[in-house]
């Protein structure tokens, strides 16, 4: 793993970086819910101001039978009702094809476009590394999602002469400071977010997701038992000095968190 930072709960975070507005990205309605609802929940409980972005309809998915018009609309419901069960101020869609997501220049313009006008202090999203310990994470428009999602935050963003048209709609450009990145490698992990308290909001924001779970029980417990040893190997890695070893459950999300703009940064733009 990389250097990890020192365990924190998702209002230290916040405060510790001085976030107060987050952006986040997911390929697929319930990927940012699977990823990072409890962290999300924290945050807006903090005080931060949250959007959501899900870039595809969503409408290659589904145990059940509808037709894509109808996973369309039900899916956008689904994450609607998630989203506002963790604090979440809004949900936007790009509209992508589920299984036809690619990080192409109208794809990348979009995410600007979204980026510059909200000018977040942090964005969440998908990794663009491939994690091949569990290949399910890394459905092709998960990888082009976080492609999509680290090109447009850098340069792009940040560089006037990409999409002059955004600049022409009064969308000038600006210098993101945080990734936020999720769905990725193990190892590339180096921040783990305490979110014990907050667990129960990630699974009440999947349940939701009805359209999505064959088996809602298995899928609870597969989740929770994630979060669980998630924090039993911070502890293992780092000593009990680094988080609560108890006999009380504790949950983590983990993180690779990126610096894309510091005091160290030198830019043309």
């Amino acid at each position: 793993m990389e250097d990890m930072m020192p365990l924190k709960t998702p209002a230290e975070l916040a405060a510790d970086h001085g976030w107060t507005k987050v952006l986040a990205f997911g390929a697929h309605p319930d990927d940012l819910d699977f990823g990072a609802a409890a962290t999300v929940a924290g945050l807006t409980r903090a005080g931060v101001e949250v959007t959501y972005v899900v870039m595809t309809d969503g409408d290659a998915g589904g145990f059940e039978t509808e037709n894509q018009h109808t996973m369309t609309e039900r899916r956008h419901r689904e994450q609607r009702e998630a989203a506002a069960h963790l604090g979440v101020r809004d949900v936007e869609y790009l509209g992508e094809r589920d299984g036809y997501l690619e990080p192409n220049h109208a794809v990348q313009s979009k995410v600007v476009e979204a980026m510059r006008r909200h000018r977040p202090d942090a964005v969440f999203t998908m990794s663009p590394e491939r994690d091949w310990s569990r290949l399910q994470r890394s459905h092709p428009d998960h990888l082009a999602a976080g492609e999509a999602v680290v090109r447009a935050s850098y340069p792009a963003v940040e560089n006037p002469f990409a999409y002059p048209e955004l600049a022409a709609r009064g969308l000038e450009a600006f210098h993101l400071k945080w990734l936020v990145v999720y769905c990725h490698p193990a190892d590339r992990s180096n921040l783990a977010v305490d979110v014990t308290g907050f667990e129960q909001d990630k699974l009440a924001a999947l349940r939701f997701h009805a359209s999505q779970h064959p088996d809602v029980q298995r899928m609870e417990g597969f989740v929770l038992d994630g979060m669980e040893q998630l924090h039993r190997d911070w502890v293992s890695a780092h000593g009990p000095e680094a988080g609560a070893a108890d006999a009380t459950r504790r949950f983590v999300e983990t993180f690779q968190l990126v610096s894309v703009n510091d005091a160290s940064t030198i830019s043309g733009f």
